[in-house]
């Protein structure tokens, strides 16, 4: 077993119980202790929790239950809860909140706003603590991704062309206006694809793999298509392959899906032959 890292999520076995302390093997024959806060629950030795570690107050490796919104050598939108002369604390889920120092604070950090943020281990120490001086973070070599491989997205904001995005907690992408209908918003996360890697590197993202039909724009065209035939269409997701795509020029299991967008919508009923406006889809 390897030792468990700090700053990450793991999964680890109860390996020693002692009144109310329990202790976790992190591997390499070291044993964390777990900080139990309002966790009052009984562990029997072998059982498996999924906790955070971290260094406490006393310098000491620790786990807990309660797992932060982002881990270490990731980005994430965070809220300022207070400022202090040491610089900015954030809501990261944890009863202790984040530091962000000022010297690590792109611009003076304000209560109540949210940042982009990442988060790492102090040079001294090993705590944990952010930085809005994010490009200091993001990688600078060859992005390793494949035309289509789905990849983890965190938008960072809109620009003129769409939006940033942080690809994998480790490049910049941009998302074009063109690839989604949908208002985004910073802080978001989705999963995307890599549209294309450019030869400066630059990455053009896609929340549709390459080559699939936005299942959206389907529904949009099926929605269109009631509305000129009188509010009924004499397919369902029972017709043929050859019939739907002689009317939509797309694949059956793509048809079944922008279906399944509409009817959950509320503008479309099933019927045996075909399918039919509701008012609302009428509108």
């Amino acid at each position: 077993m390897t030792v468990a890292e700090t700053g990450r999520n793991h999964t680890l076995k109860v390996c020693r119980v002692e009144g109310d302390r329990v202790y976790l093997d992190a591997g390499g024959g070291e044993q964390l202790r777990l900080r139990r806060g309002n966790d009052r629950r009984t562990f029997p030795v072998g059982h498996e929790l999924k906790v955070f570690v971290f260094i406490d107050d006393h310098n000491e490796r620790v786990a807990t239950t309660s797992l932060p919104r982002a881990q270490a050598g990731q980005f994430a939108w965070l809220k300022v809860v207070s400022v202090t002369s040491v610089g900015a604390f954030l809501d990261w889920g944890l009863v202790k909140d984040l530091l962000v120092p000022y010297r690590e604070q792109q611009h003076p950090m304000e209560v109540g706003r949210s940042y982009l943020v990442h988060i790492h281990a102090a040079a001294r120490g090993g705590r944990l603590v952010a930085s809005s001086r994010v490009e200091r973070f993001i990688s600078d070599s060859p992005p390793p991704y494949e035309q289509g491989q789905p990849v983890d997205l965190l938008i960072a904001g809109p620009t003129d062309l769409g939006y940033k995005a942080i690809v994998e907690h480790t490049h910049w992408g941009l998302l074009f206006r063109n690839e989604f209908a949908e208002q985004l918003g910073s802080g978001q996360k989705l999963r995307g694809y890599i549209k294309q890697v450019r030869p400066d590197g630059k990455i053009d993202l896609s929340l549709h793999r390459p080559g699939e039909v936005p299942i959206e724009d389907i529904a949009a065209e099926v929605l269109q298509a009631m509305k000129e035939d009188d509010g009924f269409l004499p397919l369902t997701d029972k017709s043929s392959p050859a019939a739907i795509r002689d009317h939509f020029g797309v694949s059956k299991k793509v048809f079944k899906k922008a279906l399944g967008n509409l009817y959950r919508r509320r503008l479309i009923t099933l019927e045996q032959g075909g399918i039919r406006l509701t008012p609302e889809g009428a509108a």
